[in-house]
């Protein structure tokens, strides 16, 4: 059986990549282990947001009086929750079947294993008792939760992500170790709902490289709805309900009927015969370079596997350009515009340079600060609600950054990563019409 295309991994970018392919005329054969989805669908982005949404719905029916309506006194159903995002997860992972089959894609569901490269450059590949060969190959095989070596902490004793998006019964208390997006998302989601949080963050600040500014503004915000936060503090052991905290020299005890781990993802790079490519390597993953090729021509690769933007919709845009230099096009991979979103409540989303970046990099630059409250529109539907829209700009005139916090950042930032992408003015945006009244025309201040 050969194939112009084989991809390993049937997340954002191996689907993206397999149903482009075969539109384009190529014939594909794509691998998936588990579900159609991959992390993403089936233990991430969308079943994260599928419950945070609920939890805003009763965070926006417990607040209704702020806004002239009463509510009777409202409650949550947990299992039914968790229900109603697996639903919403076999509903999307039907539709990426369906949409493989109509492209002409061969789904092959098993887990598939490179066995070597032949002469002629194609690569061949087993699943079960049969063989495949390829003449180009995406690896697209995601990643992995990290759990770090803490004593007493390992897979068994603790939670990821996927099993907090499990769970059916509210934990009385929880400790995140981790304060980046992942950490911040599931400390919104339990807090809502009742749950005392602690976030245990080894750096000094919450979210990672985002606009520190902001993520203090963030954090501040849910210390004041109960969330506790720990900073410059390492996890030195787990022993039950009890995690051992270390800050200062200074050791304390936190109490936490559950325990997750979100200190971040690692490639997959094993088990599916990777080594036999002897491919050249980057960080803990893959390296490639702007059409997204390792250091051998027709293997390609795609996603976390490449250890730079764990990002579902970078997968998908690296998946494009992968798939479009098989096509003969040039289209060269650009990670000028990456947004980041933080789908806490309120939301909080950044787009390309921050302060910190320009300071480091030694280059010119200033900040222009808009009040979300310059919006008719967010002071209407955000009553007693606080919201910031930053851009940072070169000493060009150029928006090289944008850094929002407040309903709906992950709409607006797109907004902004077009003009950074596109290397537009303040000027040059603020020529645009905007629809009156929206939360988008605070971009125009700028």
């Amino acid at each position: 059986m050969k194939y112009d295309v084989a991809i390993l991994g049937g997340g954002p970018a191996g689907y993206s990549a397999a149903e482009r392919a075969a539109k384009g005329g190529l014939s594909t054969i794509l691998f998936e282990k588990n579900e159609l989805g991959g992390v993403c669908l089936n233990e991430g982005c969308i079943p994260t947001k599928t419950l945070l949404y609920s939890a805003k719905i009763y965070d926006t029916i417990r607040g209704a009086s702020k806004y002239a309506v009463t509510s009777s006194d409202p409650s949550f159903d947990l299992p039914k929750m968790i229900a109603r995002k697996n639903k919403v997860v076999r509903k999307l992972v039907a539709g990426i079947r369906l949409r493989e089959k109509e492209a002409g894609v061969e789904v092959v569901m098993g887990q598939a294993t490179i066995v070597g490269r032949n002469s002629d450059g194609t690569i061949t590949l087993s699943c079960g008792d049969a063989t495949y060969d390829a003449a180009n190959l995406l690896i697209c095989t995601g990643s992995e939760a990290i759990i770090p070596p803490v004593t007493g902490l390992s897979a068994d004793s603790c939670w990821t992500s996927r099993e907090a998006l499990k769970c059916r019964e509210l934990p009385a208390s929880l400790v995140i170790i981790g304060g980046g997006v992942i950490g911040m998302e599931f400390a919104s989601f339990f807090n809502s709902l009742g749950t005392d949080v602690h976030v245990v963050e080894m750096t000094d600040k919450i979210l990672g490289p985002m606009d520190r500014e902001l993520s203090n503004m963030l954090q501040a915000e849910y210390a004041k709805r109960g969330v506790k936060f720990y900073l410059g503090t390492k996890v030195i052991a787990v022993n039950g309900t009890e995690v051992t905290i270390e800050k200062e020299g200074e050791t304390s005890v936190l109490q936490g009927e559950k325990v997750l781990v979100s200190v971040g993802r690692r490639p997959v790079t094993s088990g599916f015969g990777l080594e036999t490519l002897a491919l050249e390597p980057y960080r803990s993953g893959v390296k490639v370079n702007e059409y997204m090729q390792t250091s051998l021509p027709n293997v390609y690769a795609c996603g976390d596997i490449t250890a730079f933007s764990m990002l579902a919709h970078t997968a998908v845009s690296e998946a494009e350009v992968a798939i479009d230099h098989i096509l003969g096009k040039s289209r060269k991979m650009s990670y000028r515009a990456i947004p980041g979103v933080v789908y806490t409540n309120p939301e909080f989303a950044s787009v390309g340079k921050t302060e910190d970046e320009m300071t480091a990099s030694g280059a010119a630059f200033h900040v222009k600060k808009i009040p979300l409250s310059y919006s008719g529109r967010f002071v209407a539907e955000n009553e007693m609600g606080n919201g910031v829209c930053k851009l940072v700009i070169n000493e060009e005139g150029e928006i090289v950054g944008a850094h929002i916090l407040g309903n709906p950042a992950s709409e607006l930032i797109v907004i902004a990563g077009m003009a950074i992408e596109e290397r537009w003015s303040v000027e040059k945006l603020s020529q645009f019409v905007f629809p009156h009244p929206t939360v988008g025309e605070v971009l125009k201040e700028g």
